[in-house]
């Protein structure tokens, strides 16, 4: 491994990129991934980014175990900020994480491993438990998977049910991981992704301890004493004329009479119509034989 590579051969940070990029070409020439492009070769290589990382991992092993998981709508938020947040902290680019299909990530032990085209990050626990967050989120998804209910998932989350058994049978697809919530709950129905400018605001939200409380949207319940209370409309007694019923007859009469031929006149469009399609259709197959 490159990184083994590097650890024996100690030497200046420039020296040990150029050696990164040299061993990077000679990879690329041959098909192959380029290892020093892994994060944790890119930590390695640059000191500042990995003192950058390790603030963040340590703001974010703060802020993800005080992100709900149950609630409505605010378990739905808090379980896929937490995962946004994690991959964030692991190193991943914005755009990287809004990128991310279901199919690119998996578990090994305690670990996530994260797919980010031909190379791989593996994101062990630091602060937080990566594998829990992962699967609270794959509880969500899979319940929709089975049930693509907003309502339904609004109980479950309120009630705290266990979602548990709904983690294993989420598809692992093409689909993104992380798309966008509305306020009252709902993901979209087509597979649309968060956008890298979306996951860079809830993720400097979150770190700067301004992200947004979702409270419950407000909805018209009707109740027994709502009823009650509720003001009656005056009633008005008006008459109506005595021509009323007359008038309207004669309306629908005179309508009846007016449109008889409209039936007619639309019969002869459409033969118009038909006439100037035949006509193009001939003009097109002299066209070709010219």
């Amino acid at each position: 491994m490159l990184a083994d590579f590097l650890a024996d051969h100690p030497a200046a940070d420039g020296t040990q990129r150029r050696r990164a990029t040299a061993i990077n070409a000679v990879h690329t020439r041959a098909g192959l991934p380029a290892p020093g492009r892994a994060e944790t070769i890119r930590q390695l290589l640059g000191t500042a980014r990995a003192d950058r990382l390790a603030r963040v991992g340590e703001r974010v092993a703060q802020v993800v175990p005080r992100l709900p998981v149950t609630g409505w709508p605010g378990g739905l938020f808090g379980r896929r900020d937490a995962l946004l947040l994690t991959l964030a902290s692991a190193g991943l680019g914005f755009e990287q994480i809004a990128r991310v299909c279901r199919s690119d990530i998996t578990v090994e032990g305690n670990a996530l491993v994260v797919r980010m085209g031909e190379s791989w990050i593996r994101i062990p626990p630091s602060g937080t438990n990566p594998t829990g967050v992962y699967t609270n989120w794959m509880e969500v998804l899979g319940f929709l998977d089975r049930y693509p209910s907003t309502q339904l998932l609004a109980c479950r989350l309120d009630k705290g049910a266990d979602l548990s058994a709904f983690a294993a049978s989420a598809r692992r697809d093409e689909r993104p991981l992380l798309t966008p919530i509305d306020r009252w709950g709902h993901t979209p129905f087509d597979p649309t992704p968060l956008t890298g400018h979306s996951v860079a605001a809830l993720v400097r939200a979150h770190l700067a301890g301004e992200a947004p409380v979702h409270k419950r949207p407000l909805t018209r319940r009707f109740t027994t004493r709502s009823r009650e209370n509720a003001r009656v409309p005056d009633l008005v007694d008006d008459e109506l004329d005595q021509g009323y019923y007359e008038r309207g007859i004669s309306a629908r009469r005179d309508a009846h009479t007016h449109l008889e031929d409209v039936t007619e006149i639309l019969d002869g469009i459409e033969d118009e119509a038909d006439k100037l399609l035949a006509d193009l259709l001939a003009i097109l197959d002299r066209t070709e034989s010219d």
